[in-house]
């Protein structure tokens, strides 16, 4: 499995969330893969892009799907290297979620970023999206992917660090 874990960039009372993976796929490959909403549904969620505009339902299957989607414009498109679009979603406040792919060896260097959050949404979405990022990299694989609230669980501990300093913060709308 191609993991690696990922880390939380605090500035005041705002923060980032930042991954770097070293996918060994083509880059068109892993730029269909973050902006085909076909392939996008099949790791990241239910996705429809129109008219310069994202959805993706994803997350827990558990809970509503208004709660879970997002949405927002497409604020940057450059195939085959930047995907950036606003992240509007219930549950927590305004922000910017970006994939920049360089070429490297061979395979592909992908870097996620979600900027704007609140220092505790940071630290509740990060095992998101290392859970995501392993399912992409799954369906890149043609392997298994798996469900996201399985593999939420199992990084939740990985980044337990994050959850303990924010002890008591509860995500917007929570």
């Amino acid at each position: 499995m191609i993991s690696s874990k990922g880390a939380i960039i605090v500035d005041g009372e705002r923060a980032g969330i930042a991954f770097e993976r070293n996918l060994p796929y083509p880059i068109e490959a892993v730029w269909e893969a973050i902006s085909d909403p076909e392939q996008m549904s099949l790791w990241l969620g239910d996705t429809t892009i129109e008219g310069g505009m994202i959805s993706v339902v994803g997350g827990p299957k558990h809970l509503p799907a208004d709660i879970r989607r997002a949405t927002g414009r497409i604020l940057v498109c450059e195939p085959p290297r930047v995907m950036e679009y606003e992240w509007k979603q219930a549950i927590i406040e305004d922000s910017t979620v970006r994939f920049e792919l360089t070429p490297n060896d061979g395979g592909t260097s992908l870097r996620l970023t979600h900027r704007w959050l609140s220092i505790a949404n940071a630290g509740g979405f990060i095992p998101g999206w290392h859970a995501y990022l392993d399912r992409l990299a799954a369906h890149l694989g043609n392997g298994e992917v798996r469900d996201w609230s399985e593999l939420f669980g199992e990084f939740r501990d990985l980044y337990a660090e994050h959850r303990s300093a924010h002890q008591g913060l509860r995500p917007s709308g929570a």
